[in-house]
């Protein structure tokens, strides 16, 4: 495995996990904001609205931080990249 290779696999094991709380709460503030399946019960429909806004930049970030390295590897190891030697 080259250094690139094993650099971009932390990377991809690293943004996942701030990954998943962000997107867990992104989605609970979404259901809360509409008040579908008793999320409504956990914030009110302004704050779950801030709270869904502040989070659009960080979970754009970490998507892309987590997914193009992901595909680059996935495209490598199916042989439509040739690795750098």
């Amino acid at each position: 495995m080259s250094k690139l290779n094993f650099i971009l696999l932390k990377i991809v094991r690293w943004s996942s996990w701030p990954l998943l709380p962000v997107l867990a709460g992104f989605l609970v503030t979404g259901y809360a904001m509409t008040g579908q399946h008793g999320f409504s019960r956990l914030l009110d429909e302004k704050t779950a609205l801030t709270i869904h806004r502040m989070l659009h930049w960080p979970l754009i970030v970490l998507v892309l931080a987590h997914s193009v390295p992901a595909v680059y590897l996935a495209m490598q190891r199916w042989g439509w990249i040739k690795p750098r030697v």
